[in-house]
């Protein structure tokens, strides 16, 4: 389901992650004071709470912490000057030259600052360094997207058929929805598709 750039949460000072604004940061902080960092496993509380608002609107789909926590790796929190995570985002990668930015999400006092963009770039540039070529969202958040350089592709065939015969047996909901599977139309609907070609490094 798709991304919530800019859509509202609240934020509850959750401990762990909050001492650790510096921890494997990906560039330094912003006029603002942010800065983006892999994720540790004391953020996956963060993550669903920033995520638990587009859960209940079906913006995004709702995931077990038992699936946050074997995920964590993929994502990477901004953080706020005091140190609590105020945004979230994931990269998943589907196959050699294909990968899904996903679960976008942050909290409302921090939107319009340029949170999303920082996290939607250092998701870009963790992708070029994995050699990805392209980037896959599905997301209601369309204008913001397209300021990035993604297009809509609808639903035209993004992967050979050899390719898309892999990728059907994957059991992550992700790349059911973007082969556009039928078991998880419910999921899709209003949600546009988009792509963008990444320049190499």
């Amino acid at each position: 389901m798709s991304d919530a750039a800019d859509a509202p949460t609240g934020a509850d000072g959750l401990g762990g992650a909050d001492r650790l604004g510096g921890a494997d940061a990906l560039g330094g902080a912003d006029r603002h004071g942010i800065t983006v960092r892999n994720a540790v496993v004391s953020d996956v509380p963060h993550i669903q709470r920033l995520c638990e608002p587009f859960v209940q609107k079906r913006i995004l789909l709702g995931k077990d912490l038992v699936t946050l926590y074997g995920d964590v790796q993929e994502f990477q929190i901004a953080v706020g000057p005091d140190g609590v995570p105020i945004g979230c985002g994931a990269l998943h990668v589907m196959w050699d030259d294909l990968a899904e930015v996903r679960t976008l999400a942050l909290d409302a006092a921090w939107i319009r600052k340029g949170v999303g963009h920082r996290l939607l770039e250092s998701l870009e540039g963790a992708a070029r360094k994995l050699e990805i070529g392209r980037l896959f969202c599905l997301t209601f958040e369309v204008d913001f997207f397209e300021k990035h350089g993604y297009l809509n592709v609808g639903d035209e065939g993004l992967v050979p058929p050899d390719v898309y015969g892999e990728l059907v047996r994957s059991t992550d909901e992700g790349v059911a929805e973007f082969l556009d599977l039928a078991r998880v139309k419910p999921n899709t609907l209003g949600n546009s598709r988009m792509l963008k070609a990444l320049p190499a490094l």
